[in-house]
């Protein structure tokens, strides 16, 4: 599993600008299967994706973010393996 921690460098006006294009690559890939859940920090600061897809794959497909192209945010990956969850959460991302 990864998590994607987007960090802004230009303030909100700047982000907003690009974030309908930033969401239209983001539907993308929940169409995929790709993206499983993503949203905005509090406060906001920069946002945070988690995927199941492999760390090299999740890196070329960033380089498709407006964020990533007009230089909006970082981007930070961290990798982990959950070894403790829910039912709930087994189920919904289909662990074995």
């Amino acid at each position: 599993m990864l998590i994607i921690e987007l960090s802004y460098k230009k303030d909100l006006d700047e982000v907003n600008k690009h974030l309908n294009a930033h969401r239209d690559f983001l539907d993308v890939y929940y169409k995929k299967g790709i993206f499983f859940a993503s949203g905005p920090k509090t406060p906001r600061t920069g946002g945070i994706i988690l995927t199941l897809a492999d760390r090299h794959s999740i890196e070329n497909i960033l380089k498709d973010d407006p964020f990533y192209q007009h230089q909006i945010a970082d981007f930070h990956i961290t990798e982990f393996t959950p070894t403790k969850y829910s039912q709930a959460f087994k189920e919904a991302m289909l662990f074995d």
